[in-house]
């Protein structure tokens, strides 16, 4: 689906799926990263004193989503039920929009589950938003 233009697109235009639903209100995404293990191999045989490059085991880092408190428990709901025993795996989509809210990227996120959940500190003098962050362990990632 990544459709290529000539100038770059915006990052703020995004929508998230968790588990089919579409769940409003991200100020900010972590999209996931990969990133695969070197594991370097030489044969007793080799002529030279260099190692071979080999890819080994592929990590993925977490996602990480955050959004402006308003009331909903969905993300601690789940956080909840994971934390006490049923493990909930969902798998999460990000969608990258244009201008016109078409659909110009998405990053499929499988099998995940929530690792760690939080709020930004609360300030006596501020008037900043209050905001929620849910961060997911994954079992990898596609860009469809």
């Amino acid at each position: 689906m990544p459709v290529q233009r000539d100038d770059p697109y915006s990052n703020f235009n995004f929508v998230v799926e968790v588990g089919g639903d579409v769940v409003a209100g991200f100020s900010e995404v972590h999209l996931p990263e990969g990133q695969l293990d070197v594991i370097e191999y030489r044969e007793g045989g080799d002529k030279t004193s260099a190692a071979r490059k080999l890819p080994g085991r592929v990590n993925y880092g977490n996602v990480v989503l955050e959004r402006g408190v308003a009331g909903g428990t969905d993300l601690y709901d789940w956080f909840k039920a994971v934390r006490d025993g049923t493990f909930d795996r969902r798998d999460v989509a990000i969608t990258l929009l244009d201008e016109a809210r078409n659909p110009v990227a998405r990053w499929k996120v499988s099998r995940a589950w929530p690792a760690r959940y939080g709020f930004a500190p609360l300030r006596g003098l501020g008037h900043q938003t209050l905001v929620e962050t849910l961060e997911l362990a994954h079992e990898g990632f596609e860009l469809e």
